[in-house]
């Protein structure tokens, strides 16, 4: 299940509404603090990788959308097998393309 998209709290490009799913809320949250904390970094050179909505099994293809601040979904909804996710990881490790930026990564 995607993340619902409201106008209630925000937090680093998050929405947090009444139909986010409980069980993710406390790391999401988290985790939009910790980007708030980077993007005030002055010195610091940093990448932050945020997922879909869902980790799925699967397998390495190779074949995944780079996006930006905003949850990437398709017709299947929000997400990415972990195989792909680290492809996307190793690609911006050996090919830096987003310095001081948070990029997504999804079907």
């Amino acid at each position: 299940m995607a993340p619902a998209v409201s106008k209630s709290r925000r937090a680093s490009g998050l929405s947090i509404s009444r139909t986010f799913p409980p069980p993710i809320k406390p790391e999401a949250l988290k985790g939009a603090e910790f980007l708030d904390l980077l993007r005030s970094e002055k010195e610091l050179d940093w990448t932050f990788l945020s997922p879909s909505a869902l980790f799925v099994e699967g397998e390495r293809t190779g074949k995944f959308r780079l996006g930006k601040d905003a949850l990437l979904t398709g017709d299947k909804g929000s997400s990415i097998s972990l195989e792909d996710y680290a492809i996307a990881l190793v690609d911006e490790i050996e090919k830096p393309a987003h310095s001081r930026q948070r990029f997504t990564v999804g079907y």
